[in-house]
């Protein structure tokens, strides 16, 4: 069973390591165990924060600056796929199969927190003339669009973030409310004029972190038509570190179905462990992208048809984004 990975930090490393003079690091670094693990496609997100542990950026000229980290990412990736003979990066749904028929892995471009644009709406334009084709208005932090789960949960979105959820429906973008916070959450579902998904976010009734959704706002994403992917960060899988197991986030899914139906549960696994542990472990089971057959492992041993599980595999993401990108 191959799957499609909606939320993956790969372009964090590919930045990372190609300042430092290396190439072909998807090639050489990360595409065994993407193959390992099934893995058809993906959306490689453009994480760019400097936060604490974050530390290469320090050294970076023009890395100072959230609007310069986010070029040179933008720089580094485009030449990284333009070498990878193995990962092609694309815009449609179409695009993506044409990829897979050819033996690549194909991949989404996603932009995760647009605290680099500042107040210009203007901006989004400009990331979707570069390739991307989904976006969060925010990391966990407050920038000048949107609060995000770290912030204040009450907060709106300001009037410039409303603009940018308006102008990527007019530009077919899918909007990912991953990481934005409770009040910012429901501000987009009014906004929204199709499907909205969350890439990576687990329950909040099972694990209670803000960075979880709740079951009300599962089924406002469900009512959208969008869909939710699993996320492996252990904190988010479960409170008890001795239950933050592959089981545990079956669980999760289980959990989704029941709430909004099983075609509303995908994966976006946020594999992070090149950032370096323990901070950024997955799950025990799910410590990479090579062990993914465990979740699916443990959806089948929970009772989940090969056709639920295909869905919250591949298709349930695939159906979303054939509807809104093509």
């Amino acid at each position: 069973m191959t799957c499609f990975d909606a939320h993956s930090d790969l372009l964090y490393d590919v930045a990372r390591r190609r300042l430092a003079g290396e190439e072909r690091v998807l090639e050489t670094r990360h595409l065994e165990r993407l193959r390992a693990g099934g893995v058809e496609g993906l959306v490689l997100a453009f994480w760019y924060g400097a936060g604490e542990g974050q530390t290469f950026w320090r050294d970076v000229p023009e890395g100072g600056s959230d609007a310069g980290r986010l070029a040179i990412m933008l720089a580094q990736a485009q030449a990284e796929l333009a070498q990878c003979s193995h990962i092609q990066m694309v815009r449609t749904v179409q695009e993506a199969e044409a990829a897979r028929a050819a033996g690549k892995l194909y991949a989404f471009l996603g932009i995760e927190g647009m605290a680099a644009f500042g107040a210009d709406a203007g901006a989004i334009d400009r990331c979707y003339e570069s390739g991307v084709r989904l976006g969060m208005l925010t990391w966990n932090e407050e920038n000048p669009l949107a609060t995000g789960a770290g912030g204040d949960p009450e907060k709106k979105l300001t009037a410039p973030g409303r603009a940018v959820v308006r102008r990527m429906g007019e530009l077919s973008m899918l909007v990912d409310v991953s990481h934005l916070n409770d009040g910012g959450f429901w501000d987009v579902m009014d906004l929204a004029a199709g499907p909205v998904i969350a890439s990576h976010s687990n329950c909040r009734r099972l694990c209670d972190v803000r960075r979880n959704l709740t079951d009300e706002q599962l089924r406002a994403i469900r009512d959208t038509g969008g869909v939710v992917g699993l996320n492996v960060y252990h904190n988010f899988v479960h409170a008890d570190p001795e239950r933050q197991t592959a089981e545990t986030l079956a669980r999760h899914a289980v959990h989704m179905a029941e709430v909004m139906g099983v075609e509303h549960v995908g994966c976006g696994f946020d594999f992070c462990e090149f950032m370096g542990p323990p901070d950024n472990d997955g799950a025990a089971g799910l410590e990479d992208a090579s062990k993914i057959g465990n979740l699916f492992d443990w959806l089948e041993r929970l009772g989940m048809s090969r056709e639920e599980r295909e869905g919250v595999a591949r298709e349930n993401f695939l159906r979303v984004f054939r509807q809104v990108l093509g």
